[in-house]
């Protein structure tokens, strides 16, 4: 049946137009119970299920289906409903074009009103139509709604309707599930007479209003890690004035949680600050002390030079809310038998929360998973509701389950649907796999990897040519020969974007066959490959360069360690080792031409945790050793990703997926500069160039350390490298590399990026044909977007499972003491390195309940005096390493001085094996 509606639009030309609006309305739709009489058992889509589970409701004795309107269903989705419970929305999605539940809207009517009244008539229809299906006329569908005018008309029309809350309490046999309810609004659960603390948020309008006329400025908002009572706002747009705001105090940041999207008010010139030196953690103060606050605020305010401040502003309104589950701990009420108790955050960006729950007892200890509903004007806190227990805090399983969940990583298993594009097995390759492809099986080609590698990406080879040059080959797995555009497996993948490597695990972004099988380039088996192939004259000069898919059969699977081995032994002259020394020989003169165009060196420290073979627990741990084949392998794959990056480009101007790294603005080398000013160093940063040979000439006979210290600061001064589609953009220089044009190409088995990069290289040499996506600038752009979150939140969980295993290590090892390098001061504390086991950390020299020494800081050079006692970046200090385990929540390595010796605050190294808590314990029995 057609249902049309016309009516008059009036165009900006003053011209008339007639629009017509029509409705097909079919009666063939099944209503998804089976069994149905009326409906003959036709259904489309998933049907209801024959007898629903019975949820022991008081209110509902009968088998029933629930209908949630619109509003509950956003609001409560992420609560972890009983399966059953939720487990059939009555086909709502389909009703409006059935003819039965079509709903018109009425003169007058607005559009909320009749999707309530659409949803009313859907739950009448169905408790009319559900007498078909039993004899006993059992079934029931409930209406559920949280909207009392909704509720009453649904009531009125003989509907069975309750709220959520009313519902969820008289389902007698689960109870818990109340605490899983999420509060309605803000203003209905403020705290009882609780002061107003902070300043309403402005309506929508006037914000959008505001930010067109440039009244406001519109950003990301993020918290601060050191310091809960600062944050800053990056500005959305292209202007590079005020790209940057900062926010400080608990009023000025006016309820943003981390990476909301808010408005800010930009405050006069007089009224900047400069980004505190603090290191302040939110010590859970009680909900209505905002004095002690105001105390530490002052904390923030220092005189500095008018150079160091930065546009300052606060937060008038939220433009939209960027709100996630949180993982963290219940921090238990003192009160007995409160039901109001605050969840601390794993995330320290992340405010802590206030929920009500009758399980407090049974969740101490435990990590769970609480939501947001709001933040009030008058709670120091926003409220939320617990969602989900995860497990024992500490143990290995939920804290790798805590670290996946707070980086956002997706890590359940492949779905059905994902793995039934995988190839069948027994697989080998076929005669329509070798169309277009070069059979290169009879080459010396090995690959090289760290040791216990499965995903092997990349595999190399070097032989000598007739006419006397070099022929050398990288030869990458040939990923999206299995992976097809636009199926499941891709989609998959593409949302996957990375493999991401913990400590002990690998969360892929293909399935296991794939990874560590058909697309690995194991030794001794026939593999799709994906080559670029260079011929070069002996000075590493490239002659000629071609690209092809091909079959290949690696000769061998080394390790960094057997390959320098062979590199290394004048005993060993076969295929693969002279192939490996000629692939050495060339990749030094490519690195150090590469340096001469002004590359650069950095260094990070990098750990290696050595695992109990039963207990899985590190029993040693050491920063990772650097061989002359590390350098080999990554010249080889920087001179291909280069290459593949040219010739993309050279094919789609406008769609190539490339890889920039943008040259940081010269306020980030101000630390960097400052710090080898302190040594009597000059550091040029206007070009990488000039960066990279002062970095060179940056050395000190009596310190040998220093320079790798300087590079590692220079480290942190960079910009973080991304992804962008050619068309989108003007500026292709890699910073780091010193290239003006640079992509992924080589690593498709753990990036989604060299996927991408791998199919418009395939079409730009005939090998496979094009599909819309690939072409589509703006679809590019999404993909990008997408993957450098993905990257990112990868590194982030990496780090988080190396803290985590650094942790088990020192609580293994007890209190060690050890030589340290300062990497920063602040105005309390200072941050150092400890190259041995290339761990950093804090040494605060104010601690709660002690007397406060007398602290100097000077931001200029920098410098902090402790008493008499001077600290600079990059001096030399012994620390005592352990473990502090007085906050369960945020178990952290300590760190205390013990070298040089300053009377009160540096700790003796007699006491190596004491209980981290001894000291207090000791102060306890005194008092006594």
């Amino acid at each position: 049946m057609l249902k049309s509606k016309t009516f008059l639009k009036k165009t900006r030309a003053g011209g008339v137009m007639k629009i017509v609006r029509e409705h097909y309305l079919r009666d063939d739709i099944g209503c998804g119970a089976p069994g149905c009489a009326a409906c003959g058992g036709a259904h489309e889509g998933p049907a209801l299920e024959p007898q629903p589970q019975d949820p022991a409701s008081s209110l509902c004795p009968r088998p029933h289906y629930l209908l949630p309107d619109t509003n509950v269903l956003l609001h409560q989705i992420v609560s972890a409903w009983r399966p059953g419970t939720w487990a059939s929305v009555a086909s709502s999605l389909r009703l409006p074009g059935s003819l039965e539940t079509y709903v018109e809207q009425e003169q007058g009517e607005n559009a909320n009103d009749r999707n309530d009244r659409a949803i009313r008539v859907a739950a009448k229809w169905y408790n009319e139509h559900l007498k078909n299906v039993s004899a006993e006329n059992q079934l029931q569908v409930i209406f559920i709604t949280n909207d009392r005018k909704n509720k009453e008309k649904a009531v009125e029309e003989g509907i069975p309707a309750f709220t959520c809350e009313e519902y969820v309490k008289s389902l007698t046999a689960n109870p818990e599930l109340i605490d899983r309810l999420a509060c309605l609004s803000d203003e209905g659960n403020e705290i009882e007479s609780g002061k107003v603390i902070f300043t309403e948020h402005l309506p929508l309008s006037k914000l959008q209003q505001g930010i067109k006329s440039g009244t406001y400025l519109q950003g990301t908002f993020r918290a601060s890690r050191e310091n809960y009572l600062e944050a800053t706002v990056w500005i959305h747009g292209d202007s590079e004035e005020n790209k940057e705001i900062i926010i400080q105090g608990l009023k000025h940041l006016n309820r943003a949680i981390h990476e909301d999207i808010v408005a800010v008010e930009l405050f006069p010139k007089s009224q900047w600050v400069a980004p505190s030196s603090v290191v302040l953690h939110d010590e859970g103060l009680n909900e209505d002390d905002v004095e002690k606050e105001e105390e530490k605020e002052q904390m923030l305010k220092t005189a500095v030079s008018e150079k160091m401040l930065k546009p300052t502003g606060r937060v008038v309104g939220i433009i939209k809310r960027n709100w996630r589950p949180y993982c963290g701990m219940l921090s238990k009420s003192g009160i007995k038998e409160s039901r109001r108790h605050l969840f601390t955050p794993a995330d320290k960006r992340i405010p802590r929360i206030r929920i009500e729950t009758r399980q407090a007892s049974t969740l101490e200890g435990r990590r769970i998973i609480v939501a947001i509903d709001g933040w009030p004007r008058n709670s120091r806190y926003p409220n939320g509701h617990f969602v989900k227990n995860l497990g024992d805090v500490g143990e290995k399983e939920t804290e790798t389950e805590v670290l996946l969940l707070e980086h956002d990583v997706p890590h359940q298993p492949f779905s059905q649907a994902v793995l039934s594009f995988l190839p069948k097995m027994p697989w080998s390759i076929t005669e329509r796999d070798m169309k277009n492809r070069e059979d290169l099986r009879h080459l010396c080609v090995c690959s090289v990897d760290p040791p216990g590698c499965t995903d092997i990406d990349d595999a190399l080879h070097c032989r000598e040519l007739e006419n006397g040059n070099l022929e050398v080959g990288v030869h990458i797995a040939d990923v999206s020969h299995f992976i097809r555009p636009g199926n499941a497996l891709d989609q998959e993948s593409a949302r996957r974007g990375t493999t991401v490597y913990l400590c002990e695990k690998r969360i892929d972004m293909v399935p296991e066959l794939l990874s560590s099988n058909l697309c690995s380039l194991r030794s001794n088996v026939d593999r799709l490959a994906f080559s670029c192939i260079w011929e070069m004259n002996h000075n590493a000069e490239i002659l000629n360069t071609r690209f092809t898919k091909s079959v290949i059969n690696s000769k061998a699977s080394l390790t960094y360690a057997e390959a320098q081995m062979r590199i290394d032994s004048a005993a060993m002259n076969d295929d693969i080792t002279t192939s490996l020394r000629g692939l050495n020989k060339l990749a030094k003169i490519l690195k150090k031409r590469r340096i001469e165009k002004g590359a650069l060196t950095l260094s990070s420290p990098e750990v290696r945790f050595h695992m109990d073979s039963e207990t899985h627990d590190p029993i040693d741990l050491q920063t990772k050793e650097l061989r002359e084949t590390n350098s080999m392998v990554e010249e080889f794959m920087l001179l291909a990703n280069i290459s593949v990056a040219k010739k993309i480009h050279e094919e789609f101007s406008e769609h190539a997926l490339l890889r920039k790294h943008p040259a940081p603005p010269p306020s980030n080398y101000e630390i960097l500069v400052k710090a080898a000013k302190s040594k009597n160093l000059e550091i040029k940063t206007d070009t990488a160039k000039s960066l990279a040979d002062s970095l060179d000439r940056a050395e000190s006979p009596t310190f040998p350390y220093l320079n790798t210290l300087l590079r590692i600061l220079a480290t942190r001064c960079m910009m973080q490298a991304v992804y962008f589609c050619s068309g989108m953009d003007n500026d292709f220089h890699h910073y780091g590399l010193a290239s003006p044009i640079y992509t992924h190409f080589t690593s498709p088995i753990r990036r989604y990026a060299d996927i991408i990069v791998h199919r418009l290289l395939a079409v730009a040499i005939g090998a496979d044909c094009t599909y819309p996506e690939l072409t589509d600038k703006h679809k590019l752009a999404d993909i990008c977007k997408n993957l450098n979150f993905r990257h990112k939140m990868a590194q982030y969980a990496q780090r988080a499972s190396v803290a985590f295993h650094t942790q088990l290590f020192f609580k293994s090892k007890g209190i060690v003491s050890e030589e340290a390098y300062i990497l920063f001061v602040r105005k309390n504390a200072i941050v150092v390195l400890i190259p041995k086991y290339g761990l950093e950390g804090t040494v605060f020299f104010e601690e709660k309940d002690k007397p406060k020494p007398r602290l100097v800081y000077d931001d200029e050079i920098p410098s902090l005096k402790v008493e008499d006692t001077v600290f600079h970046i990059f001096d030399k200090v012994k620390v005592k390493i352990m473990l502090d385990s007085s906050n369960l929540q945020h178990q952290k390595i300590r760190m205390s001085l013990v070298e040089p010796q300053i009377p009160g605050i540096s700790i003796s190294t007699d006491n190596s094996n004491m209980d981290p808590k001894e000291p207090e314990r000791k102060k306890m029995k005194l008092k006594k």
